[in-house]
């Protein structure tokens, strides 16, 4: 089609186009043009980061001489001519308004030659007047636009241009996303003379991967997955990461709808909730997505910078999304669910002599299943993860975990307290129980301290005796059962893990300023907080009870306590509520028949406040929780203790199968 100029009825109903704001808005605006012509090699020059020179050169289609003083006007274009073109892009620019508004702030020279010319012209044109001037030159098929001194007109607009660097790594980052839209197309850029990155053509999937490990990096493409899904005229191609690919920041997300590059809320929401239950809230995914569609379901006119599209049907695109990337995360599970549920409830209980020769096949279980587990998270969106988890449950009873004694059961807060937590009512006077105080002060006894073995009062259903050796150590993690209880083998069998008392324990042992006070974070903007005679006086008497846990508070008035710093632990809970709780406790303690508040009372009941109320933990969540309580506790962790720790029983499955 040749260049024409819009009529202005089809040139008002154009989004406004993007003004040219640094020298990344010109090369994207130019390169998408030589894109658009057919070109399979563009070339990219670039001095002093874009401010002194910007030179594009490529082998498409040309531009014919009559025409190319048209192609320095307002709204001229070739890629569209009527409304029905307006509603079915395919093309990358449909504007025509990117080297006018270039030329309106640079000396532009554009020269470009067709197949039919013998000979190349070029047009010049400098600032605002537009005055086009043609003559002939030297010029390959193909074009080249070269802008010189950006914003040399417009000295308000040149002062706040970056350094060189940054101009650059701007100019950079968008070759990088360009080059990974068309494998078809060698790039070159290069960066006051010296060559910065040099993309050759791909023709096999194999070149493509290679320019993706190229571009995103190794570490990407060591854990990159294929995706490639087509369901009524809708496309989706291109490679995911696993969680293991994850980063702290969203540098590789590339998302492409009909080549076109996007942000589009939309389609980051249905990514992000395909890796839900797989990646922490400070996690992103990394990937390189294709989406193709029918032009006329996709509005690409509803945004001036093209960065956004409105889809027609939304909601549908939303769930092929999330279906395709929750289809090739599962595809990357090695081993069925249903098949690992099976290794970890038939794993052999030790100390069992009657039962062992009957189980030395499964005792010998493949390694690479534990390790498979280990290293791949449960993902949504897979065929059997909900009917696993179903079956997880209806299978409660083929393992049995004795209950924890009566005495452990005061780790949970009453109901009473749960309510009040609820309805936001302070919760001060629930002072921690002297069961809780012991436990917790054993667990802070050295290692050569047996702790106390709770006795098994209960089980699920009637057993046989079964002798178990004493937990020594925590083994490998196998599975997460009801999304609250690892399943772990140890040398001793499997056991269950309670993940709430895992959480329990991070917390205490984070909150542990026996040895060694806490870091007092400060607030942005201290907490006021209203306080009755009796608090004010618990602040005043704990002052120092309460700095050493990392609480500063510091009185203001008679009716004011000013928290001007908290510890780590509890810096995201809601302050509003916890210290005006945790005052009136310490007012409580000030009575003469109760007890003084000691460091291990205020840890508990801090722990109890604060703890975690998870309920859906993934394995790799699990596996994280575990490392961490080893870690804050140095071998001390009570593996003794019937409440966080049971070995499993698997006498009753056993019978069943050997009957």
């Amino acid at each position: 089609m040749a260049i024409q100029i819009l009529p202005a009825r089809l040139a008002n109903q154009i989004a406004a186009g993007e003004v040219v704001e640094r020298p990344a808005s010109v090369v994207k605006e130019l390169v998408e043009n030589s894109l658009d012509s057919g070109a399979t090699r563009i070339d990219i020059d670039i001095d002093k980061g874009g401010a002194k020179l910007i030179r594009i050169r490529d082998n498409g289609c040309g531009i014919p001489k009559d025409e190319l003083s048209l192609a320095l006007s307002r709204h001229a274009t070739s890629k569209i001519s009527n409304l029905d073109d307006l509603e079915a892009i395919m093309s990358l620019g449909f504007r025509g308004e990117a080297l006018a508004s270039i030329s309106s702030v640079s000396r532009l020279t554009l020269t470009s030659r067709t197949t039919a010319q013998e000979e190349a012209w070029s047009a010049y044109s400098e600032g605002r007047d537009m005055a086009v001037k043609l003559q002939p030159a030297a010029h390959p098929v193909g074009s080249t636009v070269e802008v010189l001194d950006l914003f040399f007109n417009t000295p308000a607009r040149r002062k706040f241009l970056r350094t060189e660097k940054t101009e650059f790594s701007h100019i950079d980052e968008l070759v990088r996303r360009i080059a990974l839209s068309r494998f078809d197309v060698s790039f070159t850029l290069r960066h006051n003379g010296s060559v910065v990155r040099q993309y050759r053509a791909a023709q096999t999937r194999a070149q493509e991967e290679k320019r993706i490990g190229a571009v995103c990096g190794s570490a990407f493409a060591r854990s990159m997955l294929r995706v490639d899904l087509e369901h009524q005229g809708l496309k989706l191609c291109g490679w995911i990461t696993t969680p293991e690919g994850a980063r702290q920041q969203n540098d590789l997300q590339f998302c492409y709808v009909n080549g076109r590059m996007m942000k589009d809320k939309l389609i980051n929401h249905a990514i992000r909730q395909s890796y839900e239950t797989s990646l922490r809230p400070d996690q992103y995914a990394t990937y390189v997505l294709f989406i193709e569609i029918d032009p006329h379901q996709v509005d690409v006119n509803v945004h001036p910078a093209k960065h956004e599209v409105r889809f027609h049907q939304a909601r549908l695109v939303h769930d092929f999304i999330y279906q395709a990337v929750s289809s090739a995360l599962s595809q990357a599970c090695h081993v069925d669910a249903t098949v690992l549920n099976e290794a970890a409830f038939h794993s052999p209980v030790e100390g069992n002599p009657a039962d062992k020769s009957k189980l030395d096949e499964i005792a010998s279980a493949p390694e690479r299943l534990l390790n498979a587990v280990e290293q791949t998270p449960a993902y949504p969106g897979r065929a059997d993860y909900e009917k696993t988890r179903s079956e997880s449950r209806s299978n409660e009873s083929h393992y049995r975990v004795q209950e924890p004694a009566e005495n452990h059961r005061d780790w949970q807060p009453s109901s009473r307290q749960t309510e009040r937590n609820k309805k936001g009512e302070r919760t001060g006077d629930s002072a921690p129980t002297a069961e809780q105080v012991r436990v917790y002060q054993q667990l802070m006894q050295t290692p050569d301290v047996e702790p106390e073995v709770v006795e098994n009062s209960t089980s699920y259903e009637v057993v046989s005796d079964v002798t178990t050796a004493p937990i020594e150590k925590l083994g490998k993690a196998i599975t997460v059962i009801q999304g609250q209880f690892l399943v772990m083998g140890s040398a001793q069998g499997c056991v269950l893990v309670s993940l709430a008392q895992a959480e329990r324990l991070k917390l205490l042992g984070q909150l542990d300023a026996s040895h060694q006070a806490l870091k007092s974070q400060p607030l942005l903007v201290p907490l006021s907080v209203k306080v009755a005679p009796s608090e004010l006086v618990a602040v005043e008497r704990y002052h120092e009870l309460f700095l050493q846990l990392g609480l500063d508070f510091q009185p203001r008035t008679k009716q004011t306590v000013m928290v001007m710093g908290v510890p780590q632990p509890i810096r995201q809970q809601n302050l509003q509520l916890l210290v005006p709780d945790l005052l009136s406790y310490a007012a409580l303690t000030l009575n003469e028949d109760a007890p003084a508040l000691d460091h291990t009372q205020l840890t508990v009941w801090l722990s109890d406040r604060v703890k975690s109320t998870k309920t859906d933990y993934t394995l790799s969540e699990a596996i994280q929780l575990i490392s961490e309580i080893e870690q804050l506790w140095q071998g001390k962790l009570p593996l003794q203790d019937g409440h966080f720790v049971r070995p499993i029983d698997f006498s009753a499955t056993i019978a069943v199968l050997t009957s």
